[in-house]
């Protein structure tokens, strides 16, 4: 269960800063995505402060994907982070931020995305995802006569649907042997990626089964090997807030016909601080990794740094019942319907209360799945007042959907 002493200090953590929020309504409309750039810099700082404590050569990259907002992306490129695209539409864009140092990863690279990476060779290091790929790349670097960084991504993990990204660790001493026919490609590096860490046991793991395979690997090999990216993936240190419907109980219940749970019932998955992380990373690599290769340690943060960035806001156009209103804003503000199992308090700012009662928030789009939660925070709820859902920055505005209802704006702060 997710304790009441740290929902209420989060809930009043947010109503306390309800005033610059409520100013900003002064000015705008909602609905509204209001992104806070402070909180990027903080979040940056932060998680750069991590493992430059305990590494002695790191650098660090934004996953764009995670929010492409181009104030995010300015931010973090502000604020010494490299920029980590996965398609050519986020390379023209980062590179259009002011980005100089640029990882271009994801599978099915098309040959306009590879040539456009060519041609950007002075800023971009290619994260090749298969052997295809490989051969692609070069054949194209060769038409432009451009040598180009590049590294490979190694599959961390061996389930049916994970299986699209990178090649084996297994194959990598073949790969290693295809690099040296390509005289376009500076290969020196490798790329794995454990997704949705609470803990670091899943990037411990891997880089224990990585240490195996370069031990493996002639030495000329391993001195070409100029850095390590560890991906991303990491979980803000909140940890995932679930309603009943997203436990493995509640999901039981509803499948035999019951109901998942009363709607104030809520529950936590723990996630570690980022501090541990670093901590926990930096005994794996001292005893796996840097015994027998010195390189750079890159990490591909960007759930962790963006997630607290963006709040939500809209407003109350209609109550139906006591138990029931409808908000101005749709869930196509954040693309999928994720408060059907994932909890993020529903913040009455008009009415500030730490007295959570049930009601169903609804948006207005036509489909009963538009759900924004089943309880809210306030003394009672009417017409005309102001919600904010907090924390909307990760997975949400670049997921945002133009279907039925016009897509709030971005205020930044």
């Amino acid at each position: 269960m997710l304790s009441s002493e740290a929902l209420h200090s989060y809930v009043e953590y947010y109503f306390n800063l309800s005033g610059k929020y409520m100013d900003t309504l002064m000015r705008h409309a909602s609905p509204l995505y209001i992104l806070d750039t402070s909180i990027l810099r903080e979040r940056a700082e932060q998680f750069k402060r991590a493992f430059h404590d305990v590494l002695p050569d790191t650098a660090f990259y934004y996953a764009m994907k995670s929010n492409n907002h181009p104030d995010v992306v300015r931010t973090l490129v502000c604020s010494d982070f490299g920029i980590d695209v996965s398609s050519g539409m986020e390379l023209e864009q980062a590179v259009a931020s002011g980005a100089k140092d640029i990882v271009f990863s994801g599978p099915g690279k098309t040959r306009e995305e590879l040539l456009l990476a060519v041609r950007y060779s002075d800023r971009v290091t290619v994260l090749i995802d298969s052997f295809g790929e490989l051969a692609r790349l070069e054949d194209i670097a060769a038409a432009e006569d451009k040598i180009i960084r590049a590294g490979v991504r190694l599959a961390a993990s061996k389930g049916s649907l994970w299986r699209k990204f990178g090649i084996t660790p297994e194959e990598l001493p073949l790969f290693r042997e295809d690099t040296i026919k390509c005289s376009h490609i500076n290969f020196c590096g490798l790329q794995f990626h454990c997704s949705w860490n609470r803990t670091p046991d899943a990037q411990v793991e891997f880089i224990s089964t990585l240490g195996h395979i370069l031990s493996g690997l002639p030495d000329l090999c391993r001195e070409e090997l100029e850095f390590i990216d560890i991906g991303g993936g990491y979980w803000p240190p909140q940890g995932e807030w679930l309603q009943p419907a997203g436990t493995r109980e509640g999901k039981m219940k509803i499948g035999l016909g019951a109901e998942a749970g009363p709607a104030t019932d809520h529950y936590c998955l723990p996630s570690a601080g980022i501090e541990t992380f670093a901590e926990q990373l930096h005994i794996a690599l001292c005893q796996y990794i840097y015994p027998i290769l010195s390189c750079k340690i890159c990490f591909e943060p960007g759930r962790w740094i963006c997630n607290d960035a963006m709040q939500v806001i809209m407003t109350v156009v209609d109550k139906k019942a006591d138990d029931l209103i409808i908000t101005n804003a749709g869930t196509n503000t954040v693309g999928w319907d994720r408060f059907e199992t994932d909890y993020f308090p529903v913040l009455n700012l008009t009415r500030p209360s730490l007295q959570e009662r049930e009601c169903h928030i609804m948006g207005s789009l036509c489909t009963p799945h538009d759900v924004w939660g089943y309880t809210y925070w306030g003394d009672e709820i009417q017409e005309g007042d102001i919600l904010m859902i907090p924390e909307q920055g990760a997975y949400t505005y670049s997921l945002r959907q133009h279907f039925i209802k016009p897509l709030p704006h971005v205020v930044t702060l």
